[in-house]
């Protein structure tokens, strides 16, 4: 029976492959990320004196959200433990997060832990603190940028598509002009016809 990680790696390994030769490529192995199987490291706290949990049930499953899987997958340890079911690293990280939560820990206590033991690459997103404020605000000021840039341009443009429209003079229809289903007659009118308007 295969995991659905597995299958997912195999759909999306299929889908590369027939890019690859659509385009003419030659075919690669799928991709495949290896679980690390030494990966986890346990993150032991002494129980709080007179401990009782901090966290609910709900709390703790959002905070296992904020917590990644250090296996080797890009999931957070509540998706991998519930989705994979191959990988050893999730289930022993949630019984990390059940004993920190038993010992009377909060949860920004229990994220702290976590990269105490694993280093910022235990979260599923850094830290808004110091440089890392530049990855949250970096993306909307260069959208901001790129916005105001565009719109600066594109009425500079349309400023000089007009300016250049107004000092065009307006060419006269050349007498024995040929166009293409107008005879020699209605072309006198048409030219009469300007010539009394103006």
């Amino acid at each position: 029976m295969r995991s659905r990680r597995r299958f997912v790696q195999q759909l999306v390994g299929g889908a590369g492959a027939v890019v690859a030769s659509s385009l003419g490529a030659q075919s690669a192995p799928p991709p495949s990320t290896q679980m690390a199987t030494d990966a986890y490291r346990p993150v032991l706290r002494p129980a709080k004196a007179g401990a009782t949990p901090q966290v609910t049930d709900d709390q703790r499953d959002a905070l296992e959200h904020r917590i990644k899987c250090q296996c080797g997958c890009i999931l957070d340890v509540y998706t991998c433990r519930t989705t994979d079911f191959t990988c050893s690293t999730s289930p022993a990280m949630h019984r990390d997060v059940l004993r920190l939560v038993a010992g009377g820990y909060t949860e920004q206590e229990i994220l702290d832990a976590f990269v105490e033991t694993y280093g910022e690459v235990a979260l599923t997103a850094p830290k808004k603190e110091g440089f890392n404020w530049a990855g949250y605000v970096a993306p909307g000021v260069v959208l901001a940028v790129g916005g105001i840039a565009l719109t600066v341009l594109l009425r500079k443009w349309r400023a000089e598509a007009q300016r250049a429209a107004a000092q065009a003079p307006a060419a006269p229809l050349a007498r024995g002009a040929a166009l293409p289903g107008v005879s020699d007659d209605e072309l006198a009118r048409l030219d009469r016809a300007i010539r009394e308007e103006g």
